[in-house]
């Protein structure tokens, strides 16, 4: 099973510097409404099984004009959602560079509990839960590999990526999720395949699945396809 772990496109919140957490109303800015409908070209060799997101405005804005275009209505799961930065939503950035806690964010992720919010070690058992029960609800009804989106949000992808990586959610600053970015997870029984991590590009038709997905000698994945 394939997962595409979409980025929201960039907000008002991200041009203002700002924590925008889980601040209601925050939506997609000029740009970002330009790149929720380049998804529909960008993913237009690909077929989508579904589509999954945050229950925050900007994901819901981003994945609409894809769900249009594929005639698909989309699920909404709540364990997606942003983080709860508690009494760090809403302040700008230049601000919390202050804070004794940004420190452990960028440095020891998995003790850090925002104040008033919640730890991020939670976010990620939140999430990676979320994204294999999916997994495996769609791998149960196709009886095959598929592909699905996630629409979420930077930690939270962040923190699902180190999950499939096996790195330690203290290292999971290390990855980098843009606003619109892909980030791909091929699951199998015994491990998952990180295929991309924040692709910015235009031609995603590689990613569909293989026509063997078990591992070959050398790590990779079998050809796809013929």
């Amino acid at each position: 099973m394939t997962v595409i772990l979409l980025r929201h496109g960039r907000s008002t919140a991200n041009t203002a510097r700002v924590l925008a957490g889980r601040t209601p109303g925050v939506e997609l800015d000029e740009v970002g409404h330009i790149q929720a409908k380049g998804l529909v070209a960008r993913l237009a060799g690909l077929t989508i099984a579904e589509i999954v997101h945050s229950p925050l405005l900007r994901c819901h804005q981003t994945v609409t004009p894809l769900a249009a275009d594929r005639g698909l209505t989309p699920l909404v799961d709540d364990r997606l959602v942003e983080v709860d930065y508690g009494q760090w939503t809403g302040r700008e950035l230049g601000e919390l560079l202050q804070e004794p806690l940004w420190k452990v964010v960028q440095q020891h992720a998995s003790a850090a509990v925002f104040p008033d919010g919640e730890g991020l070690a939670q976010v990620q058992a939140r999430a990676v839960t979320a994204v294999r029960e999916h997994d495996s609800r769609l791998a149960a009804a196709h009886g095959g590999d598929v592909v699905w989106i996630a629409c979420t949000h930077g930690d939270v992808i962040k923190s699902v990526l180190a999950d499939a990586l096996g790195t330690h959610l203290d290292g999971f600053q290390r990855i980098v999720a843009e606003p619109a970015s892909l980030s791909v997870v091929r699951y199998t029984e015994t491990r998952p395949f990180v295929l991309r991590v924040n692709d910015t590009g235009a031609d995603l038709s590689g990613l569909a699945p293989p026509a063997q997905p078990a591992p070959v000698p050398g790590g990779e994945v079998a050809p796809r396809g013929g």
